[in-house]
């Protein structure tokens, strides 16, 4: 009798457990597909974007990366050529960034240099502003991947979605500014 008594005493905690707000609260967060539809800005070309949890830092399909001095700064100057697919078009603007830091990847292939810089990209309704390093993904399905910095700020990813936000931003959309934020410790290197 005693053990049955156990056992009803732990399924009536667990079914509490269950049904309280916390476990609807992370039931009812809307999370972020594994690909989504993301918008550069202020440019405006809407890009399919893989949210990457092997990540770290995001990236972009850049040519043409140089690396120039301005004003006694690090800029780097690059080429975006990415299908748009709010027209279907493929579609190219140049860019001039100052660069925020340099990034060694390294892999299967070996070691790899990369400029990074700091991009704004629409998702949902928000703007955020990520580190992105510059790389030719031309031979790649997405011309974005997003890394475990960004997603940190977008939410919890559902590996069975895709699309679930579509861009919609403005002037007047918030802006998660980059050095506004706070990464958890546990985010990796």
């Amino acid at each position: 009798m005693y053990k049955e008594m156990q056992k009803a005493l732990v399924f009536s905690i667990v079914s509490v457990l269950l049904v309280s707000p916390i476990a609807q609260a992370d039931e009812n967060a809307q999370s972020l597909g594994w690909v989504e539809k993301a918008s550069i800005v202020p440019w405006g070309a809407v890009v399919k974007a893989k949210l990457d949890t092997g990540a770290l830092t995001s990236s972009l399909q850049a040519e043409n990366i140089d690396a120039f001095e301005k004003n006694h700064e690090e800029w780097v100057r690059f080429t975006v050529e990415v299908e748009d697919e709010a027209s279907n078009e493929v579609v190219e603007r140049r860019f001039e960034k100052p660069l925020f830091r340099d990034l060694t990847v390294r892999g299967a292939g070996g070691k790899e240099e990369r400029a990074v810089v700091l991009m704004n990209i629409c998702i949902g309704e928000e703007i955020y502003e990520e580190q992105f390093s510059l790389e030719d993904r031309d031979d790649m399905i997405y011309p974005v991947l997003l890394g475990r910095r960004t997603i940190q700020s977008l939410g919890p990813v559902d590996v069975t979605k895709t699309f679930t936000r579509d861009p919609g931003c403005n002037e007047d959309s918030p802006v998660q500014k980059h050095i506004d934020k706070e990464y958890d410790e546990d985010i990796g290197d």
